[in-house]
């Protein structure tokens, strides 16, 4: 216990070194940068500067890529909530509440909230990466292809959440997520699936080119449609940005993302961009001004962006001590690791303890760094708000297509990008929801490879499906997660009754 608070101590002094501290603000800034950026996400601007690293101490190596990582993440909430453009796949939940905001004139405090949110997000996880570790790291190890069905069917209830308006609408947009994530070859037989003989499918639709599509291009088409018009001022705040009565209303909200996000970072190919869903159900399912969601609400933007910044702390658990990347980016810094000469497992944490108790302390900087600087831009990033539909039309039109093209260097990915742009303009225009869309794309081949691998190892044996306590857990979890909106729902509607009963007027 002792040596383990000594390393800690030390990782801390090291940390605090000046080269470090430079590091950390430098890359947190390119990471933010490269966040706000329609296309580049987090995963592609950490191998993009892997390279840079090879020739730094190994702490100070990672410490940048932790940098750009966190950074990449928040950054995403600029676009979404300025333009309606997630600039990360991590940042589409955003966009629904942050967007609102920006249209309300209030800009500089959904820019506020989610800096504010992000931070505290990934402070807890620096908790979980520092204590609960191990435990954490051997929960993940539970978790087989039964479970990572339930998984994907709980993360799948989340659509009751993020279709206020219609229940059924939000469905059909789900089953259409669904059938789309269909397309690409067969994860099982190798057989192709609606290619239409463009290998670019061959691993299914590019998700950073559909949610380019649905939520940005849609966006240009809708402006383009409307009379050209100046945008609303953004709303000005006190020296911070952030009230204190926005702080103490989204604490809640920002806890239990943070458990969200640290889970869902621990499982192996789920990743940020189910966090922010699952994040952002949860902050309304449980918020006390529920009329305020789909209009701009401060608890969906703190949802999502705690638990999206949550799965950074979350996801380097069993990346470090099992071996086991917990998304894309953390395999990314996997190979960083490797690179280096260090092998994740064990030993990282008792012959090279020193380098990583200074990575981790670097991590924990990282976030105020990243506070720091979200709070001192958030009122440059807000005048976006102020720029003419003449100028932002063209200005998200090149961004959506720059952004397409930069993920692969394909052509063929921007017009996948623009099929999604109509799609996801038909789908605003028949009130259906572009987030349920994304939520079936994401989870779709999640759920097909655990039923199917299910199914395969078991010779269709379905009780495999329910063999094993976790499994029953995730059950009661999904029926939980259809039952609750019905259930508050008619709460609701009893304590309403009640207050009118007992108000003497009536």
């Amino acid at each position: 216990m002792f040596d383990t608070l000594a390393l800690m101590g030390a990782g801390f002094v090291h940390a605090l070194s000046p080269i470090n501290l430079i590091a950390m603000f430098l890359s947190t800034a390119l990471g933010i940068t490269i966040g706000c950026l329609p296309g580049l996400s987090a995963a592609m601007g950490v191998a993009l500067l892997l390279p840079i690293t090879f020739g730094m101490d190994p702490a100070t190596g990672l410490i940048v890529l932790g940098g750009i990582y966190c950074g990449a993440i928040f950054g995403g909430s600029i676009s979404a909530i300025l333009i309606h453009t997630p600039g990360t796949p991590a940042s589409a939940a955003t966009a629904i509440e942050g967007y609102q905001l920006t249209l309300r004139g209030q800009a500089a405090r959904a820019l506020s909230v989610a800096c504010f949110a992000s931070f505290m997000g990934g402070l807890l996880s620096c908790l979980s990466l520092y204590f609960l570790s191990p435990v954490l790291a051997e929960l993940a190890m539970q978790f087989k292809s039964p479970e990572y069905f339930w998984l994907s069917i709980f993360g799948l209830t989340v659509i009751a959440g993020v279709s206020s308006k219609s229940l059924l609408k939000g469905l059909i947009s789900g089953v259409l997520g669904l059938l789309i994530s269909t397309i690409g070859m067969d994860p099982m037989e190798g057989v192709e699936r609606f290619m239409f003989g463009q290998a670019t499918l061959y691993n299914g639709v590019n998700v950073t080119c559909a949610l380019i599509g649905l939520f940005s291009m849609s966006q240009v088409l809708m402006l383009a449609e409307s009379r050209i018009k100046e945008r609303a001022r953004a709303a000005s705040f006190s020296r911070l940005g952030i009230a204190a009565k926005d702080v103490k209303r989204i604490m809640p909200t920002v806890t239990r993302s943070w458990v969200i996000g640290n889970i869902i970072g621990l499982l192996p190919g789920a990743g940020a961009s189910i966090a922010c869903f699952m994040g952002y159900n949860e902050a309304r399912r449980f918020s006390k001004h529920k009329e305020e969601f789909g209009k701009g609400s401060i608890e969906g933007v703190a949802g999502s962006e705690a638990a999206n910044n949550a799965v950074t702390g979350g996801s380097l658990i069993p990346t470090l001590t099992l071996g086991i990347p917990g998304e894309s980016v953390t395999a990314v810094l996997m190979g960083g690791l490797i690179i280096h000469g260090l092998q994740p497992g064990p030993e990282l944490f008792t012959t090279y303890a020193g380098m990583t108790y200074t990575f981790f302390a670097g991590f924990v900087l990282v976030q105020f760094f990243m506070l720091g600087i979200g709070l001192a831009g958030c009122r440059a990033f807000a005048q976006i708000a102020r720029l003419s539909d003449y100028i932002l039309i063209p200005s998200i039109f090149i961004l959506c297509v720059v952004g397409s093209y930069a993920i692969h260097n394909n052509f063929v990915e921007v017009i996948i990008m623009v099929i999604f742009g109509v799609i996801g303009y038909f789908i605003r225009k028949f009130g259906l929801n572009a987030a349920a869309v994304v939520l079936g794309l994401i989870l779709g081949p999640i759920g097909e490879n655990g039923l199917r691998r299910s199914l395969m190892l078991s010779d269709g044996d379905w009780t495999v499906l329910f063999s094993t306590p976790i499994c029953w857990v995730m059950v009661a979890l999904c029926v939980l997660g259809v039952l609750s909106p019905l259930m508050m729902e008619r709460l609701e509607r009893k304590v309403a009754k009640d207050a009118v009963a007992q108000d003497p007027q009536h």
